[in-house]
């Protein structure tokens, strides 16, 4: 059967629906904490399948495979970066049967998560030596039937460079996504409005761009309310935020987030403009069942605004109303950026 790609899909749609979480959900499945969710490609297919099985019924058209921590540099801390290829092809082939299983096309992403590591010079891995892990990975995701790269949670400018450069080799289309903490930046102090054009810069086959995980679903929608500003119209936008805020409860993480919110959620982000719309930590089938009504039952509404989303979703840290806000100080290259895509928009 010959499949539609990524770009396919997107032709003609008003926005298409991610899965959920993997590990939060894996938890609840019998995976203990310190333990490589990769390891279940082999140990226990049957459950990645489920998990799969269960989001696509949901209404997942794109679903992730288990290999977000697959590079060597990850799976060394559980001594088998050996077995890079084995769990990789395994991870890509459990979805790929999934998908293949489904009354309607869904798309199966390769799921590949930072190394762990700091790239030299702040760290000690050589930007070769990641390039090199991504590679690897990224193929033997190929070889196990993805269609689409996806690189996710990054937050490093140096590492989304070495990732872009080595899966690139696979040849496959890539989309991209970085994480943003409580200043409205990711961990390596990179702001919403600058990743456009890094995202473009480093990144060659770039399908679609944009933010996942991070502290919850309001801050998301602030960082991609941020991004969209300097987003071209025609740019394909993912957001994959996080189901309401991370709390300790009896010595678990849970998440706040209820179906009901994920659902606002998704259509904000639709509101946006957002065509890739999904659920990061903390999303079960159940959350990505409600986004998906809420998408096909509600109208389409005005862009919303920072406040509007507080009071539909709940507060925001002062780091993302700063980038809402534009009260940080862009680099020239940013000024340039925003400069020439106002030049555009006026002819």
């Amino acid at each position: 059967m010959v499949r539609s790609t990524i770009e396919e899909i997107l032709i003609g749609r008003e926005w298409v629906l991610a899965d959920g979480a993997t590990g939060t959900n894996y938890f609840s499945m019998g995976l203990q904490s310190g333990d490589s969710p990769e390891l279940w490609n082999i140990d226990h297919p049957d459950r990645v399948a489920s998990l799969h099985r269960r989001f696509i019924d949901a209404g997942a058209d794109i679903i992730l495979t288990n290999s977000f921590g697959g590079t060597s540099c990850r799976l060394k801390l559980h001594k088998s970066e050996d077995r890079v290829t084995e769990l990789n092809q395994a991870a890509a082939s459990i979805a790929r049967n999934e998908a293949d299983r489904a009354e309607r096309e869904v798309v199966v992403a390769g799921s590949i998560g930072p190394t762990g590591d700091l790239l030299k010079p702040l760290g000690d891995l050589d930007p070769f030596e990641a390039e090199d892990a991504f590679a690897e990975q990224a193929l033997a995701l190929k070889e196990g039937g993805a269609d689409v790269i996806w690189l996710e949670t990054m937050s490093s400018k140096e590492e989304l460079n070495s990732a872009g450069v080595g899966v690139k080799q696979a040849g496959l289309p890539i989309v991209a996504t970085m994480t943003f903490d409580t200043k409205g930046r990711t961990m390596m102090g990179v702001a919403p409005q600058e990743l456009v054009k890094l995202y473009q810069d480093s990144v060659p086959k770039l399908v679609a761009y944009g933010a996942n995980c991070g502290i919850g679903a309001s801050d998301l929608i602030g960082a991609m309310i941020a991004m969209r500003k300097y987003a071209s119209d025609d740019d394909v936008l993912i957001a994959k935020g996080n189901c309401g805020i991370p709390e300790f409860v009896d010595g678990e993480i849970c998440y706040s987030g209820t179906p009901e919110l994920m659902a606002e959620y998704a259509c904000l982000a639709r509101d946006l403009n957002i065509r890739i719309i999904g659920g990061c930590c903390g999303t079960t089938p159940e959350h990505l069942r409600a986004m998906r009504d809420a998408l096909e039952s509600r109208d389409l509404r005005p862009k919303p605004t920072l406040d509007g989303v507080v009071s539909l979703l709940g507060p925001v840290t002062k780091g993302t109303r700063m980038c809402c806000e534009d009260s940080f100080q862009a680099t020239p290259e940013l000024q340039n950026t925003q400069r020439e895509r106002r030049r555009r928009r006026s002819n």
